[in-house]
C-alpha cells in the first residue's frame, strides 16, 4: 500500500494498526507526488468525465460521481494504466 504524508497516515494509531497486520506492506510517498500516486490517474479521468456538466445540486453531482466511479472499477485498463504510469514496482517483497 502506498500512502502520502497525511497526518492520520502517520499517527500512532495507524502505526499500531499496520504493525498488527503482518501481511500489510506500506510505503511512504513524498508530501506531494501525484506522479507516484496511482489514484491521481483515476481522479484525473473522473474529473475529465465531469467537465462541462451542469448539475442542479450536490445530490445530483454526488450521484453522478458514484455512477462514474462504479463504472471505472470495471475498466481494468484504466486502473492498470494508472498504476503503470507511476513506474513503481508493486511486487510484494520476498
Amino acid at each position: 500500500m502506498w500512502w502520502d504524508n497525511l497526518d492520520t497516515h502517520r499517527s500512532a494509531a495507524m502505526r499500531k494498526m499496520i504493525e498488527g497486520r503482518s501481511w500489510l506492506t506500506v510505503f511512504g510517498l513524498p508530501a506531494y507526488a501525484p506522479e507516484l500516486n496511482a489514484v491521481e490517474g483515476v481522479w484525473s479521468s473522473l474529473k475529465r468525465s465531469l467537465a462541462n456538466l451542469a448539475k442542479h445540486g450536490v445530490d445530483q453531482l454526488c450521484g453522478l460521481v458514484k455512477t462514474r466511479l462504479k463504472r471505472m472499477q470495471y475498466r481494468r485498463s484504466l486502473i492498470h494504466g494508472s498504476v503503470a504510469k507511476t513506474g513503481l514496482d508493486f511486487a510484494l517483497p520476498p
